[in-house]
């Protein structure tokens, strides 16, 4: 693992955990596929986008784990239980850890192995984009919810302390 690989990890477990508490706090499974007018997609299709992204990105192309990526049913779905997008979350949990395990100096120097979209980024650069990508959307769902039931409760976000905690 590299240097950089070794301090994303910390930052993408916590995020993931996060999300994983995030969908917990919604009442119930039906609320976690609402919206609210003039947004398009609910949380539990965020955290399955969020799943998906980095199941595909960094388990299957930096660590070879075999996943395929449904991109459509990640935003298309609009049912399911907490327990199963939580798990999809844990997945993508098991594949950030697989594949920032792989990552070598090389290929953290060079172009990412697979295009995204019309890109190819410097490896390194695009795995900073995809925690920062997760945090955007971990707030997103958070606010969802708050707009959604009324509960300010916090899933605990941003936590330096969390930071700092093993796997």
């Amino acid at each position: 693992m590299t240097p950089l690989a070794a301090d994303l990890l910390p930052i993408l477990r916590r995020d993931l955990r996060c999300l994983m508490r995030e969908v917990a706090l919604f009442p119930d499974d039906a609320s976690l596929w609402q919206t609210v007018p003039g947004i398009a997609n609910s949380a539990g299709n965020v955290a399955l986008h969020v799943a998906g992204n980095l199941q595909h990105f960094v388990g299957a192309v930096l660590g070879a784990t075999g996943y395929v990526r449904q991109r459509e049913r990640e935003f298309a779905q609009r049912e399911g239980t907490r327990a199963s997008v939580v798990a999809e979350l844990e997945a993508a949990m098991a594949a950030v850890e697989a594949g920032l395990a792989a990552l070598t100096p090389e290929v953290q120097a060079g172009p990412f192995p697979a295009p995204v979209g019309p890109h190819r980024p410097v490896t390194g650069i695009f795995l900073a984009h995809l925690a920062t990508h997760l945090a955007f959307h971990l707030g997103q769902a958070g606010y969802l919810r708050r707009a959604l039931t009324g509960d300010a409760a916090s899933a605990g976000g941003m936590s330096l302390a969390e930071l700092l905690e093993t796997p």
